[in-house]
């Protein structure tokens, strides 16, 4: 049930957390200024301190006065004072063109420069006038008519550090307190202690924000040979913030290599350890025609190969490359069991309804219903059976109250530093206990977020006949090969599960529609399907309107 705030100041109260948190965790990584706004903030008049949050939990960083009305704050001219005199808050910033088009509108802008066309769009009135209004001014030199007064927000950046520290990450805000006030999300509650902090020492925190400057910078449209200017050459130290560094190198490398700068591209992927980077690399040395380099590396990969994604890639570029170079050894395959196949002719549905859920229309029966599940009722019986292992509160997995999962969710350790929990979880299946501690947690942990249990496909009813139909061995199979693999296995799952409640028993249905084909990870689980004797099969489906092919 989502709930409503009585307390009108509600988002004050969420920021003096905040400020409290990161006081009691981070006093040792905050220099003077920021120490110093820690403790002069809560020193401040109530209605100082609540138009000061009120403008950092705002976007941008100039605000009208006319624009600012919170009734809880009251006089806004009385209330800023007090953050001019900190030096928080300029109460005559200087203006660019740039800046006072952002926040004027149309009519205002045509009442202060009568040049304007007016029809013009406001981009289009810029640019006419950039060259001619260079340099800045404040804002009564820029509209002596207009009764306004402009402040500009000084402490963003110290207060986006803020944000990091608490939430670890700059994608989360202080909407989340919010959310969750209101019970729109629920997070589950992991104890804390000093040991769950995201970072370390101020250079993490340093090293994260100049990252997200160069992330920004490449999104942005900036050019890849300048912002790998800014991208420090060597790993991090730091574990965590290496994978990030390795990510963005990863996504640079590939833009390289959509633009055709294949040379580029591949000096970049040989700085990233992110999966993928290694396979990326040996297919722009087979565009280069660098052969040699590229068969030395893929048998090299081959030898350890990262994940599964790359050694089917593998399977597949290696004999390729062998026959570039003259080289004659056969590569033994492992050949994964028969996969059964169903051809369907449908009548053509409407354009709303997808094949999938044509085709679960066309097999569902009362005595076998079909669901379209894909990848969500495996991953969250998963999720289900493993909550206590998922959410096992970890050092440096957990650090502030609204997690959806542990931040080292992908990490290549994940499951090793929570071995012990996750077996404690698994071994419920040699017995019947796995059941009920499914059930349990579906009833106690129901809405709470997770990265594994889709709430708003599953239900009781579904949860019931998966239990009913399908053997606990499996289940175990399923959930060892997505632990083993979380980034790549949690996804692939065939689209339709049909059950036989009758008999006890369950098939799987990858659906493909006409011109459609399967996909790699869709490959592999069934491969690993078939290969320990699971039930699952693809529909292949031509509409009857259309000349059906076998």
């Amino acid at each position: 049930m989502i709930r409503t705030l009585d307390n009108p100041l509600y988002y004050l109260d969420n920021f003096h957390r905040v400020m409290e948190w990161i006081d009691r965790h981070y006093r040792g990584l905050m220099n003077a200024e920021e120490s110093r706004f820690v403790q002069g903030f809560r020193l401040l008049p109530q209605a100082s301190q609540s138009l000061l949050v009120r403008m950092i939990m705002r976007k941008g960083d100039l605000f009208r006065l006319t624009k600012l009305h919170y009734e809880e704050i009251g006089c806004i001219r009385s209330a800023v004072l007090p953050l001019v005199e900190q030096g928080w808050v300029d109460a005559a910033p200087p203006l660019s063109i740039e800046s006072l088009f952002a926040i004027l509108t149309k009519p205002e802008l045509s009442g202060v420069f009568k040049e304007l066309r007016a029809s013009a769009r406001k981009a289009d009135q810029l640019a006419a006038l950039r060259e001619q209004y260079a340099g800045e001014r404040i804002f009564p030199e820029w509209c002596p008519e207009l009764d306004e007064c402009v402040y500009r927000l000084l402490i963003g950046e110290m207060c986006d550090r803020f944000r990091l520290m608490f939430f670890g990450n700059l994608r989360q805000d202080w909407t989340e307190f919010v959310l969750a006030d209101l019970g729109i999300f629920k997070y589950e509650q992991v104890p804390l202690s000093s040991a769950s902090l995201a970072f370390r020492t101020r250079d993490d925190v340093d090293h994260y924000l100049h990252l997200h400057r160069c992330r920004t910078r490449f999104h942005e449209g900036e050019a890849v040979a300048d912002v790998m200017q800014a991208i420090p050459s060597l790993p991090y130290e730091n574990i965590w913030l290496e994978g990030r560094r390795a990510k963005l190198l990863f996504q640079m490398g590939q833009q390289c290599e959509k633009s055709g700068m294949l040379e580029e591209a591949l000096a970049i992927y040989a700085r990233s350890t992110y999966a993928g980077a290694r396979l990326r690399a040996i297919r722009v040395m087979e565009r280069c025609e660098q052969f040699e380099a590229a068969h030395a590396l893929a048998v090299e990969a081959a030898a350890h190969p990262e994940d599964d994604a790359e050694h089917q890639q593998l399977t597949r570029i290696l004999p390729r490359l062998q026959r570039k170079l003259g080289i004659i050894e056969k590569i033994t395959r492992a050949k994964a069991g028969p996969v059964p196949n169903i051809d369907l002719i449908l009548p053509q549905p409407n354009p709303d309804i997808h094949v999938e859920h044509a085709v679960r229309m066309h097999l569902s029966s009362e005595s076998a219903p079909a669901y379209y599940v894909e990848n969500t009722l495996i991953n969250s019986l998963f999720g289900l059976l493993c909550w206590q292992a998922i959410f096992h509160p970890v050092p440096g997995a957990f650090f502030h109250p609204f997690h959806s999962g542990p931040a080292d969710l992908m990490a290549p350790d994940f499951h090793r530093r929570r071995e012990a929990e996750f077996e404690q979880c698994l071994t419920q299946l040699d017995t019947e206990e796995y059941r009920q501690t499914i059930r349990n947690n579906l009833d106690a942990k129901a809405y709470i977020q997770s990265p594994f249990v889709a709430w708003g496909f599953i239900t009781p009813d579904l949860v019931e006949q998966a239990l009913d139909c399908i053997p606990p061995a499996h289940l175990k199979k399923w959930f060892r090969r997505i632990l083993a693999d979380i980034r790549s296995n949690r996804n692939g799952f065939p689209d339709l599960i049909q059950f036989w409640p009758q008999d006890k028993r369950y098939r799987m249905i990858e659906v493909k529609g006409p011109g459609d084909r399967l996909q790699d990870n869709q490959v592999r689980w069934l491969e690993f399907c078939a290969q320990h004797d699971m039930p699952v099969t693809v529909c292949y489906v031509q509409w009857r309107n259309e000349e059906a092919t076998c």
